[in-house]
This record gives structure tokens, sequence and C-alpha cells, in this order.
């Protein structure tokens, strides 16, 4: 069986983007990019809602050939380019790269792949997220936390029908004062 990891950035008060969608207060410090990087190499399959998939795929594709882009964005764009990844959407026709489209039931897919033998899976985008989160499937919460307020936006969690029940694996801080608080559901 497969691990469901959920990680993000995310700010103070709770949020992965401020109103608007910008993500412009998450800018992270070399440090904390070699810490995603790192994370990404031992992902096996990265799971995607619509929105997070048009601003990844928007920028990774390329960022490795960007004339000003650092050593750790050309290593997470080629992380990225290589992972494989499934796209969750009912208004995507198709999706580009190493990359598949499901416009079905994105539960039951999610469940389906977790049941399989492999390394661990991420899932990035709120949605998306939050449908598995309420189906019980995440494993582990790896929040990075920046410090800003940004007073809304859209939320790290989303509601749920029931309590999840997490245990503390790890604590992190990083330049800038951003800190990591790493969780496994317990079962």
């Amino acid at each position: 069986m497969s691990r469901l990891i959920y990680s993000m950035s995310v700010t103070l008060d709770g949020y992965i983007a401020a109103r608007g969608d910008d993500i412009g207060w998450g800018l992270p410090s070399v440090e904390l990019h070699q810490w995603f990087n790192d994370r990404a190499r031992g992902i096996g399959l990265s799971l995607y809602g619509r929105k997070m998939w048009q601003l990844m795929s928007a920028h990774w594709p390329t960022a490795d050939q960007q004339p000003d882009a650092s050593p750790v964005e050309v290593e997470f764009a080629r992380i990225w380019q290589e992972t494989p990844k499934v796209v969750f959407s009912t208004t995507l026709e198709e999706v580009e790269g190493n990359a598949r489209l499901v416009t079905g039931d994105a539960v039951a897919e999610i469940a389906r792949l977790k049941a399989e033998d492999g390394a661990p899976m991420e899932i990035a985008g709120a949605v998306l997220a939050g449908a598995a989160m309420r189906a019980g499937l995440i494993d582990e919460f790896q929040v990075v936390t920046h410090p800003v307020l940004v007073g809304g936006g859209t939320p790290f969690f989303s509601d749920l029908d029931a309590w999840v029940d997490l245990r503390l694996v790890e604590t992190r801080t990083f330049p800038d004062g951003v800190s990591l608080a790493h969780y496994e559901t317990r079962r």
C-alpha cells in the first residue's frame, strides 16, 4: 500500500493562497527549496487538482531552461518533470508531459492508487486534498508555515466530517521564520 502525503506551504493563518490565488508570500529560501527537492525525490506519483496543476504546469516544464534559475530551481524542475502525475479535473480536456487526466471519481481513483504497492504519493490542491481528507486517505501532513497573515484565501484544511487524530513526527525551522510540522495520521 502506498502512503499519501499532503504537503504545502501555508500562511500562519492557514491559507495556501491569499485572495486572488496570490502565493507571492511563500517564496522559499534555498534551504527550504532544497528540503522540497529532497522530499520530491522520494515521491513516486503526484496527484493534482486542476488549479494546482495549472499553476505548476505553467512554470516547471521549462524552469530549468530559464537563465535566472537557481541551482535548486533547476534541480526541482527536473525532478518535477520526471515524476509521474495524475490530474483530477472535470473541466480540463487534456494534460501534457508526464501526466494523465482523470475526469471521474477522484476519491475512488486515489483509493485505487493507494492500494498499489509503491513509493509515497503526494497530493496537491486544496479541493482535491479536502476530498481525500474527508475520505480518510491522507497518511501524512507536512505543513510548511510561513510567518505571514493574509486574512483570507484558499485554506490548507477543508471542512471535515469527523476529527482526524495526528501524531507529530518531526519539526524543523528554516530561514525567514518558516517552520515545518510533520504529522502522521493515527489509525
